[in-house]
């Protein structure tokens, strides 16, 4: 079997060569806000990408909060693998949450031996393919896909994202075209009970420029966002120290 590393590696190889360029122009068909977010988020000339690798630390929440790096990979229309080591204990624990080819798994190691968690079925694979959906705002050229659709609603782009035979709607909060938040409701069990379709998302509190893309460089990211619940059911903070594109 390959290491989760390898597995990184291949899936970012996986990914098609950009053969298309971003051109505004294609897009001035699109609502005013989308064709903003476009040309904020992608300069013109950029090669529109089908994979984006990530390096990234922040931390997770574990009952408490808890130091991580990590290292991500998300290709256009595959999926996406998150590798990380968290700190805890004198060991730590290290792993890795996915969504590949419409199968969603993840499996945490304590010192990278001892398992303490291993999932994957129906609603596993359900709920990383809503996360899938909401990271691909870290990769920006997903949105110039033709199959994406689009509606302006008050200062908020909803775009319909074909993600493995569903459509995800995801909710872009937009300020002067820079994007402070995404959203959707996304499948998983956020307060250990029944699995369900809850909101989720992320607040975006910093963006970065890695080559011809801006993207969220620095994100908290939860469940119940939008309600008062959000304090409670954030768990990930994260900022992205590089990005390559592909």
């Amino acid at each position: 079997m390959n290491s989760p590393a390898s597995e990184l590696d291949a899936l970012f190889e996986s990914a098609p060569a950009a053969s298309k360029r971003f051109d505004p122009a294609a897009f001035a068909h699109l609502p005013p806000p989308v064709q903003g977010y476009l040309r904020g988020a992608i300069a013109p000339g950029t090669p529109l990408a089908s994979a984006v690798r990530l390096r990234m630390h922040g931390s997770l929440r574990l009952k408490r909060w808890r130091r991580f790096v990590a290292e991500e990979v998300l290709v256009q229309g595959r999926g996406m693998i998150w590798r990380a080591k968290v700190r805890m204990g004198l060991f730590g624990v290290r792993g890795f949450d996915r969504f590949v080819d419409g199968v969603g798994a993840m499996q945490w190691k304590l010192g990278g031996v001892v398992s303490v968690v291993r999932a994957d079925g129906p609603d596993v694979t359900r709920s990383a393919a809503g996360r899938f959906a909401a990271e691909s705002i870290w990769l920006p050229s997903v949105f110039c896909d033709e199959r994406v659709t689009w509606r302006a609603d008050n200062g908020v782009v909803h775009a319909r994202l074909p993600t493995d035979g569903e459509v995800q709607d995801l909710a872009l909060s937009l300020s002067r075209g820079c994007l402070q938040q995404v959203s959707l409701k996304r499948w998983g069990n956020p307060d250990d009970g029944a699995f369900g379709s809850f909101d989720f998302g992320a607040q975006v509190e910093q963006q970065a420029r890695f080559g011809g893309y801006t993207i969220p460089a620095r994100v908290r990211v939860g469940w119940h966002l939008g309600s008062p619940g959000f304090d409670e059911g954030q768990f990930f903070h994260a900022t992205i120290d590089e990005a390559t594109f592909r």
